[in-house]
This record gives C-alpha cells, structure tokens and sequence, in this order.
C-alpha cells in the first residue's frame, strides 16, 4: 500500500509564503522519486519540483525556480514544499506524488501514485 497525505494549504497574500507537507508512506524508498504538482480546474496538473530519495537529485519548474524548496523531512518521513514570495498564479490544488520509474519527473502522467491534495489559494 502507497500512502501520500498532504497538508499545510491555505489562503495567503500575494507575497507570502506557506510549507507545505507530504507525509510519506510507500511500499520500498530505493531509488523513488516524489514530486508536487499543482492543478486549477481546465487547466492540466502542472509540475512544480522534484526530488530522487536516493540520489538527492533536484528538479524545478522554471517558473517556481528561486521561490520554492523541495526537501525531505527524514524525521518526521515527510516530503516539503517550501513556498516563499508566493503568486496569484501559484494558486491551485498542490498534490504529492510518487513513482520508481517516472521518466519525464515533472510530467504528471509518468507517476501512478498521487495524494488527496491541499489547496492554496493567493490573493493580490
């Protein structure tokens, strides 16, 4: 059984920032990626940041590059999106993800297991 949970969503002003959280649990950790994305509705889910538990290889969507930091939290088995200097276009519905062979890692249909989502929502 794979288990992702998110968490840490909410309203902010344009400018501000939230972190956000997975909690992680999955069948094997070897060579796993996780990733966030991010989907408003008529709009297709959208990569956001990636990170390989094993290597600690990182990738970032161009246009969160600089604001936002993909990290693991071993302590607690939680994958974190810190989100600072935050966009009305950052808004969406931010969703975990994880897959052992994801190919395009920032591509939402390479990954088969997604969490519920945790909404956020950025007001100018």
């Amino acid at each position: 059984l794979v288990q992702l949970v998110e968490s840490g969503g909410g309203s902010v002003q344009a400018g501000g920032s939230l972190r956000l959280s997975c909690e992680v649990s999955l069948s094997t950790y070897t060579r796993v990626w996780m990733a966030w994305f991010r989907q408003i509705p008529g709009k297709e889910r959208e990569g956001v940041a990636a990170l390989n538990i094993g290597s600690g290889a990182l990738l970032y969507a161009d246009s969160v590059k600089g604001r936002f930091t993909i990290s693991q939290d071993r302590a607690k088995n939680e994958l974190v999106l810190q989100m600072n200097r935050l966009k009305v276009e950052d808004s969406g519905m931010y969703h975990c993800a994880a897959d052992w062979t994801p190919g395009s890692v920032l591509r939402a249909a390479s990954y088969g297991a997604w969490g519920q989502g945790t909404q956020v929502t950025v007001s100018s």
